[in-house]
């Protein structure tokens, strides 16, 4: 099923994510980390050669990292140990790594909670548009514009995790994604990606002649049913409503202007696979593999599971139709899951030291290749995969949109609201009232 050349379609990506943040201080520095192979500002001198290393003893550090990428466990236990062994070999650090890494749904909870108890992980995941302006007003973020791995960074992707003028995290997962679509069973049909809404009506009807669902739906995991609310809104905002965040913000808007959203959702939630809220992201993609939907409001961050599921699979990105007007039918551009350092880490040399060799000028390319993230940086010359390339065709076209940047806990109470709303205790009437109050609340809280 692989691969694409990389050059094209990775740098149309990268040159076309241009969403950057403002906000207010923070006076949480960090210090510089040593050039490769050297000592760090605040090691100790039994790191200043390789003699000395040699002759004393290796100092002992542990490093608690939270990740809500639980699905990479495997990947990262490998990389973190590449890790311990440079740091060995380099600076006679002896590094045990403490990896915490629950599911998506606790994960942001727990991870407030550690941090707002003075219980921060030294490094921790975070979402590079929903979080970073939360956490960093709180104090929570160090800067990381000094660091190694900044200017490695695609400058467009450098500023999704830009703050106030400070980089403040590393980015993971450089998106463009839409929903996903089984590229056989639409070539079989003769069915080319929906660009309307009517095309959409059109190609579902063909596709229930047949045994498959027109969509996997995968509602054991609210986050999962949040991903077609974010698409709607995405297109319905950007093509008809560019000002609605600005209003929304302003106490002058409200989610009944933009109720196109349900046209869609409503749309997938009636032509779904059976019992959604026995099915998670895993069962998800073994479903969706194995044929048994044709499409799925899902990212391609799911991805390494479809293929472990089913490695003959063909899927290929394309962008959700919200209306009949083909301009609000984008793709979405995002840097999602990012890796922030803490302030208090009382091990912050050897934590940077773990920051920076995620983007290792020899190593990271084959972590992320493996990973099937986009390429963010410099060094990340490895081909890369078919939908990536047609999401990129997409960009290209001007196709496209900026993730928008929602209050937060909009986003985890539009989660809970739709799994209800599919079970059909809230209307669409309700999930307005209470979205619409959950904003307001959120802007004042954050005065």
């Amino acid at each position: 099923m692989k691969k694409a050349l990389y050059a094209a379609s990775s740098m149309t990506l990268a040159a076309a994510m241009l969403a950057g943040c403002g906000g207010n201080g923070n006076d949480n520095a960090s210090p510089s980390a040593a050039p490769s192979g050297s000592a760090s500002a605040s090691a100790p001198d039994t790191q200043a050669s390789p003699s000395a290393s040699a002759q004393e003893p290796a100092r002992k550090v542990e490093l608690k990292v939270f990740m809500s990428l639980p699905r990479f466990k495997d990947q990262f236990d490998k990389y973190f140990e590449q890790f311990k062994a440079k740091e060995l070999a380099e600076k006679n650090v002896d590094v045990t790594i403490k990896l915490e890494m629950p599911n998506s749904d606790q994960a942001g909870q727990i991870l407030k909670t550690r941090l707002s108890s003075n219980d921060a992980p030294d490094l921790f995941t975070l979402h590079a548009i929903a979080d970073i302006p939360t956490f960093y007003k709180a104090g929570y973020l160090s800067d990381l514009s000094d660091q190694q791995f900044v200017p490695k960074v695609y400058e467009s992707v450098r500023k999704t995790v830009t703050y106030d003028g400070k980089v403040v995290a590393l980015p993971l997962e450089s998106l463009s994604w839409g929903y996903l679509y089984n590229k056989k069973m639409f070539a079989d049909l003769g069915i080319a990606p929906p660009q309307t809404l009517d095309e959409m009506k059109a190609a579902v009807e063909k596709i229930k002649t047949t045994k498959a669902a027109p969509f996997e739906l995968s509602f054991q995991e609210s986050w999962i049913p949040q991903l077609m609310m974010a698409l709607s809104l995405g297109g319905v905002v950007t093509s008809a409503h560019p000002d609605w965040i600005e209003k929304m913000n302003k106490g002058e808007a409200s989610y009944a202007d933009v109720q196109d959203v349900f046209n869609i959702i409503d749309l997938i939630m009636a032509n779904g696979t059976a019992k959604p809220f026995e099915v998670g992201s895993a069962a998800g993609s073994t479903d969706f593999a194995n044929g048994k939907a044709a499409m799925w409001v899902m990212g391609p961050w799911q991805a390494e599971t479809i293929l472990k599921a089913n490695p003959d699979m063909e899927f290929g990105v394309a962008p959700l139709p919200v209306s009949n007007d083909p301009a609000g039918t984008m793709i979405n551009l995002a840097t999602s899951t990012s890796l922030a350092v803490s302030p208090t880490s009382q091990n912050k040399d050897v934590a940077l030291d773990l920051l920076n060799y995620m983007l290792d000028d020899n190593d990271s390319s084959a972590l992320f290749e493996e990973l099937k993230f986009n390429p963010v940086a410099e060094m990340h010359k490895y081909d890369t995969f078919p939908w990536i390339t047609e999401a990129s065709s997409y960009v290209a076209q001007g196709k496209a949109y900026l993730d928008l940047s929602l209050p937060n806990g909009v986003t985890d109470e539009t989660a809970k609201l739709l799994q209800s709303y599919y079970a059909k205790s809230v209307t669409k009437e309700q999930i307005i009232k209470t979205l619409d109050r959950t904003w307001a609340n959120a802007v004042k809280n954050s005065k």
